[in-house]
């Protein structure tokens, strides 16, 4: 095993899914953004401005997330299904 000096490593940036809270590596992930206008969209280059949670590119988490309110509350604001829609449209173009 060659040891790589710790200059030379990369970090890959963690973050933790609120619906399932398993913390995985960000680019695995789908970033839901609120911005400073209370306007929630799905962030697809992973830089909007805004508070963002991170979920798990997985339709029945989805699904799940409509009744537990995780994503809600992760957010602090009421989420309509015509966002729901928009994310489980991203995961099939995007991750399926």
């Amino acid at each position: 095993m060659t040891k790589v000096p710790l200059k030379l490593r990369k970090k890959i940036p963690m973050r933790k899914c609120v619906l399932t809270n398993q913390i995985l590596p960000k680019r695995e992930l789908i970033r839901i953004v609120k911005n400073n206008e209370g306007k929630v969209f799905v962030d697809l280059s992973g830089k909007a401005n805004g508070h963002g949670a991170y979920i798990q590119p997985k339709i029945d988490l989805i699904t799940k997330a409509k009744v537990s309110k995780n994503l809600e509350r992760a957010l602090a604001i009421e989420i309509t299904d015509e966002i729901y829609q928009t994310i489980i449209s991203t995961i099939e173009n995007y991750w399926d």
